[in-house]
């Protein structure tokens, strides 16, 4: 198992913390796509990306002559995102086109597996609020959550399941607590099967369909946009 200073180390690099930064939209991607977007050559990827396997940050998968790499699972997704909330700040958008990519990624996205920004930061609250999560004491889900998501998502948790059925992720933009865990996750799973939100181009970003809203609004009385 890795330091804490050689963990430290892999994401102090520019090109390998883009990388992270782009897998936390929890798909495979190869490394050739990797490179495009971080803007490296194909050797300096698959460089890069070799340490960050190696590491335990980055886990492979090959598909014939393709190689694809994704986060290790959500203990990986989380601490990349924690990460960057210790940001300052962000860096500002050079272009236009990052410029709106920027916003609509602050206003609604998925992180690994679960809805951030400003609408995941909304659907915890309303969570809370509805009596489905506590938050006394760390997150936790109530009897009525259970219910609630046995019966709107058609999800029960598994006896003896390793990942958590909730807990907080701090968002990176919001600077507060979303909602991560295996409940998390169904939730942005079911949001993406009904097209309570589709993505938005290849990116993390995610838009609000007037299905979506209706559907947050008469579940949980959340007001999203």
């Amino acid at each position: 198992m890795s330091s804490l200073s050689e963990t430290a180390a892999l994401l102090a690099d520019h090109t390998r913390a883009a990388f992270c930064q782009a897998l936390l939209d929890g798909r495979a991607w190869t490394a050739g796509e990797l490179a495009r977007g971080a803007g490296v050559s194909a050797s300096t990827a698959s460089e890069q990306l070799s340490r960050l396997v190696e590491g335990g940050i980055l886990a492979e998968e090959r598909q014939g002559r393709h190689r694809y790499v994704r986060l290790a699972g959500p203990e990986a997704a989380a601490l990349i995102e924690a990460v960057a909330s210790y940001a300052p700040s962000s860096p500002r958008p050079r272009n236009l086109r990052q410029s709106v990519q920027a916003g609509a990624e602050a206003r609604a996205r998925t992180c690994y597996d679960h809805l951030a920004g400003e609408l995941g930061v909304t659907l915890a609250d309303a969570m809370v609020s509805r009596g489905l999560v506590s938050d006394d004491a760390g997150p936790a889900v109530t009897p009525a959550g259970l219910d609630w998501l046995a019966d709107a998502l058609g999800y029960r948790h598994p006896e003896g399941a390793r990942r958590p059925l909730v807990r907080s992720c701090l968002d990176w933009t919001e600077r507060r607590s979303h909602l991560a865990g295996a409940a998390g996750a169904a939730l942005c799973a079911t949001a993406l099967e009904r097209q309570w939100v589709r993505r938005i181009g290849s990116g993390r970003a995610v838009k609000v369909t007037e299905v979506g809203a209706e559907a947050f609004r008469e579940l949980l009385g959340a007001e999203v946009t």
